[in-house]
């Protein structure tokens, strides 16, 4: 048998013994799941980290390894620009808020090329992790001129209950300018440490990362994102038309 194929067969047998736990039941120790398989540990550990990525295990340092079976996942287009809060309410989701971090950084050279700043000008950055029935799906990072949001709703220390985890909501809710429209780049990348560590996973285990530009009516950039989505707990789409031109 091909490695391939010893590979597919060990995550289908994994794959089978997580469909018949619970959502929230523990599996057995890796020795026994590992001789139950038939692979080493190390071979299991590996399969595991697949649907750890997914979102369908959850492992708990010195407890054990938990099964997950999300609910309902984000299943979103990508046509129109809208918050993770938007899109749960949408869905039924109940999301909340986790370890939130606001400060005033200088901007570096590729925030204040996009900003339109000069080098070492101050900006707020708002760094926020997603949790989504209890479990971290989303890390995001947002960086502001200081003056994007005055009335210190978001202010270095100073978190006002106005905040509830979306700085897009808050943009739009201001209205001072208005929002016209967002640049996006997305990509595969390997997790960062902070982020890893944010997301309870492994560093360098894939994430879904958007890289975004919110431009107002007039053209300025008012806010610099990058944000790290968990992929099982993600389904992004895009409608695309059949088109004649270049």
């Amino acid at each position: 048998m091909s490695e391939n194929n010893v590979s597919q067969t060990i995550h289908e047998k994994l794959a089978a013994i997580i469909a018949a736990t619970e959502s929230g039941e523990r599996l057995p120790s890796e020795p026994k799941l590992a001789e139950e398989i038939g692979v080493s540990r190390a071979t299991l550990r590996e399969a595991m980290r697949t649907f750890e990525i997914k979102g369908m295990l959850c492992r708990k340092q010195g407890v054990g390894t938990f099964v997950i079976h999300p609910s309902l996942v984000f299943d979103s287009g990508l046509e129109n620009l809208r918050s993770l809060e938007t899109l749960a309410e949408k869905i039924g989701l109940s999301i909340s808020l986790g370890a939130v971090d606001v400060e005033t950084v200088a901007a570096s050279g590729d925030v204040a090329e996009n900003l339109g700043l000069e080098p070492e000008d101050e900006v707020i950055q708002v760094s926020r992790v997603i949790l989504a029935e209890g479990r971290p799906v989303a890390f995001l990072v947002d960086i502001l001129p200081r003056d994007a949001l005055p009335g210190g709703i978001l202010s270095p220390g100073v978190l006002t209950d106005q905040f509830t985890g979306s700085v897009l909501d808050m943009l739009i809710r201001r209205n001072d300018p208005p929002l016209a429209s967002s640049r996006c780049d997305i990509n595969a990348v390997a997790a960062p440490k902070n982020v890893a560590q944010a997301l309870n996973i492994q560093s360098r285990d894939p994430l879904l990362r958007f890289v975004s530009l919110l431009f107002t009516e007039q053209g300025e950039a008012i806010d610099y994102s990058y944000s790290y989505f968990l992929p099982g707990y993600f389904h992004f789409h895009i409608v695309r038309r059949i088109g004649n031109g270049i």
